[in-house]
């Protein structure tokens, strides 16, 4: 495993590491022994982060990985967010009596004395502009409550005016090889801001597995379902904001990233991680077999200059018009 500096933090992350969303909701049907075995496996072939959230669950994802690294403090990193657990539009949300009650909340569930980077979960822009929440966040820091602090963005123009405010270290945003347009203002700024990227739906919700047909449905409780048209939160979160069956198309003209990488899981993550800027991939999982798999992407063969280009014309001209909501 290599590890890459979260911005100009004092954390060095694992630039493969994990998102615990589907171990927590929102994915179908999970089984938590499944869950903390994938957790163990991940941390002994050298992974040392793993994002999750308050609302994954209503908690549980917390709790998974809180007794999953339980005397690991020291050594495993630990990213959570909050602010969806209540109206993210109220002000209110962001006071600091809200925004302490979410990070007691989620020490609690983590069985931690500190968060290592506390994430506002996809806040609107407004309340970002208004600047109280990071005032709140500079306490709690302050307090040692929380390590570092970043935001989970869903727009570029988002993440681009949260690299002007001081304590932001780490921005999550969607980005896989069919969502490329942080790369063109985002990622150089953010590099030169000294700002982590954490790239989030790193394998558009399964689409860049290559698993998926046309045809494939989801069950009834997992968001690939309930979410597809963006019904329940951001379309962006499902699919990275592409109709499903349009997804499965442009995926398929893919399935040439696989040769020499072993299959597509694989030749996608590594796509993430032959970007410079980015600090880490953070796939989900909801099983071993899902984590041995995305582990392998640090070990298969970086992409050619030339593959690159070809990736980026392909998603200027093939998918970009086709991704839906503002990104």
């Amino acid at each position: 495993m290599k590890y890459r500096q979260l911005g100009n933090t004092d954390m060095k992350v694992s630039e493969l590491s994990f998102g615990t969303w589907a171990i927590g909701g929102s994915w179908g049907t999970s089984n938590d022994q499944e869950a903390l075995q994938g957790l163990h496996r991940a941390m002994e072939a050298g992974v040392n982060f793993f994002d999750t959230a308050d609302v994954y669950g209503d908690g549980h994802a917390e709790q998974l990985l809180g007794k999953a690294t339980k005397g690991k403090e020291d050594e495993i990193y630990v990213a959570t967010k909050f602010c969806r657990a209540a109206d993210i539009h109220n002000p209110e949300t962001y006071s600091e009596k809200s925004v302490r009650s979410f990070c007691e909340g989620s020490l609690k569930r983590l069985q931690r004395e500190r968060i290592d980077l506390f994430q506002i979960h996809c806040p609107p822009f407004e309340i970002l502009k208004d600047g109280a929440v990071f005032d709140v966040l500079d306490q709690l820091q302050k307090e040692g409550k929380i390590r570092h602090y970043g935001v989970s963005v869903e727009t570029v123009e988002e993440g681009l005016y949260c690299l002007d405010i001081p304590n932001v270290k780490a921005l999550q945003v969607i980005f896989n090889a069919l969502r490329q347009k942080p790369l063109e203002t985002l990622f150089p700024k953010a590099k030169e801001k000294g700002v982590g990227i954490l790239a989030r739906v790193p394998l558009a919700s399964g689409l860049l597995t290559g698993k998926f047909t046309k045809d494939a449905s989801f069950e009834e409780d997992d968001h690939r379902n309930f979410n597809r048209d963006g019904a329940a939160f951001n379309v962006g979160e499902t699919f990275g904001g592409l109709e499903f069956r349009k997804g499965v198309e442009l995926s398929q003209q893919l399935e040439w990233i696989e040769e020499g990488r072993g299959n597509m899981t694989r030749a996608a993550l590594r796509y993430i991680l032959d970007q410079e800027s980015v600090t880490c991939a953070i796939p989900g999982f909801k099983t071993v077999k899902q984590v041995e798999d995305s582990l392998q992407a640090v070990n298969v063969p970086s992409f050619t200059k030339e593959e690159l280009t070809k990736l980026h014309e392909f998603y200027q001209d093939e998918v970009h018009a086709h991704i839906r909501g503002v990104y």
